[in-house]
């Protein structure tokens, strides 16, 4: 195995090159691909309805085609879920990547190619694989097993030529046979829909197993780790799997869990590395150790745009190129992919922390905010307030989402949160306090209207019982696979089913 390691581990290195030349030359990388995705698909039926064979710039792009939501490319998935062919990508189109995300409750169905599995999601995991043998030289983890945590959806026929299923679900049914061998547990586990179940098969079949790294949601592995201690009897997973070394994780924002994952691993030497990864893509690996930041990843088959926040809600928005962005703004990601997706706004908010590289930081959802009163708080901020509050106060959370409180008489309007603790904070008020505080210190349109409690009042906190999160997902199907926690909303709608639970 010392051997296969020190193979694999040479191989990986070996894309590192390649990775140094679309960070040293980004925008001929994303225009050479704007080039090819246009040729590509200019005689598929999307292409001939939006003139692709003459469009020649990034300009005349953005003149033909309107940004696109999932709702505006529905009638062209449908056809491609009956089976037809040549719809919005001329390469045959058999599978779909099941996702419901925490915006809307309808599932979508997106669409997953060919070629955007192979030159996007498997080379997106082979990268991070690449970038984690650069960064420890000394890595063993190809001497044991990967656990995955996979979809809670099984792989389910369409019709005699299509599938649909998780992401993970379908990744897992197409993976490469080296691949298949460094994963466990077995793909009939791994694939298992109900959730509960799988966690206690998983449980069993993998604590004999020499897993030297883990992959998943932070949630939904937290929930297999204390299972895993359970039928163990050990206190923390090294007692377990002793050569664990490495986790990759990605969906949600890892810093609320960072002191759990410390508990459930006691050691400086573990890596965590977060990757961006969607249904619709693979965007974004930490290339770095000692920082929190993503590079994009430039050469996946995506061309990208970039809205600022402020212009998301104008009749015709102007993106901006890779070229064109700021640091340190909120912008809607747009992709042109591989797999057929036009100018699509995923939901997801990310700001610039570097452009030499092109370095990004998630910050929310375009739909996922509190802007009630004018205070403008996205997820970003929530997960810095709180960071500051647990640091002061010696609280671990679990989770948490929060909504705001409408005006009521001549009383002031405000902000409710519901939060599981890990570790409950040894003063709840003081912890209100340092949340908000630090929520003012930061967002100043939340200071404003916090001035003199005029229009925002202190934020009202509850605490959750343990698994009162857990049960609430479970309760609207939603446990595991990428399912999370919605964080923030700009209506009542979630916290007040978790009150009535409460």
């Amino acid at each position: 195995m010392t051997l296969v390691n020190s193979i694999f581990t040479w191989i990986m290195k070996k894309r590192m090159h390649q990775i140094e030349l679309f960070i040293k030359y980004p925008h001929d990388v994303q225009d050479e691909w704007f080039q090819n995705l246009i040729a590509t698909a200019q005689h598929t039926e999307w292409g001939k309805i939006h003139g692709y064979e003459s469009i020649f710039n990034q300009e005349q792009f953005k003149e033909r085609v309107p940004i696109q939501t999932y709702d505006s490319l529905k009638p062209y998935i449908e056809k491609m879920l009956s089976g037809e062919q040549n719809i919005l990508w001329p390469s045959e189109i058999k599978w779909f990547a099941k996702s419901s995300g925490t915006t809307n409750d309808r599932s979508k169905f997106i669409p997953v190619s060919e070629e955007s599995l192979e030159e996007c999601h498997f080379k997106g995991g082979k990268d991070l694989l690449s970038m984690y043998c650069n960064n420890r030289p000394d890595t063993r983890i190809f001497t044991g097993k990967c656990l995955v945590l996979g979809g809670s959806h099984q792989i389910n026929q369409l019709n005699a030529d299509s599938c649909f299923g998780d992401l993970s679900a379908v990744l897992i049914k197409n993976l490469p046979f080296w691949a298949e061998f460094y994963r466990t547990p077995d793909m009939s586990i791994a694939l298992m829909d109900n959730f509960e179940e799988k966690v206690e098969k998983m449980a069993q079949a993998t604590i004999d197993v020499n897993v030297t790294n883990i992959s998943g949601v932070p949630t939904w592995n937290i929930v297999l780790a204390k299972r895993i201690l359970e039928i163990t009897g050990k206190d923390n997973l090294l007692e377990v799997w002793p050569n664990l070394e490495f986790y990759f994780h990605g969906a949600v924002n890892f810093n609320p869990y960072r002191e759990q994952f410390k508990k459930l691993i006691p050691s400086d030497n573990m890596y965590y590395l977060e990757t961006y990864n969607a249904s619709e893509g693979f965007f974004g690996i930490q290339d770095q150790s000692d920082s929190e930041e993503m590079l994009l990843m430039l050469d996946y088959g995506i061309y990208y745009e970039f809205l600022p926040m402020e212009d998301l809600h104008k009749e015709n928005p102007k993106t901006l190129r890779l070229d064109q962005v700021e640091l340190h703004k909120n912008y809607a990601l747009i992709i042109s992919t591989n797999a057929g997706l036009w100018r699509y706004m995923i939901g997801d908010t990310i700001k610039f922390t570097s452009l030499s590289p092109h370095r990004i930081q998630i910050t929310g959802r375009t739909k996922h905010f509190i802007n009630a009163f004018g205070e403008e708080l996205i997820i970003d901020n929530a997960e810095k307030g709180l960071s500051k509050a647990c640091k002061e106060t010696g609280a671990i959370i679990r989770d948490y989402t929060a909504c705001p409180i409408y005006f009521k008489g001549n009383e002031a309007g405000g902000h409710e949160w519901i939060i599981e603790f890990e570790k409950k904070p040894d003063n709840l008020e003081r912890f209100t306090d340092l949340m908000d505080q630090t929520l003012r210190e930061i967002n100043s349109d939340y200071d404003a209207k916090r001035f003199k409690d005029m229009a925002l009042g202190r934020p009202l906190v509850h605490l959750a019982p343990d698994g009162t999160f857990y049960e609430w997902m479970k309760g609207r199907g939603k446990l595991g696979g990428q399912h999370k926690v919605p964080r923030l909303a700009n209506d009542r709608a979630y916290v007040d089913e978790i009150l009535k639970m409460l």
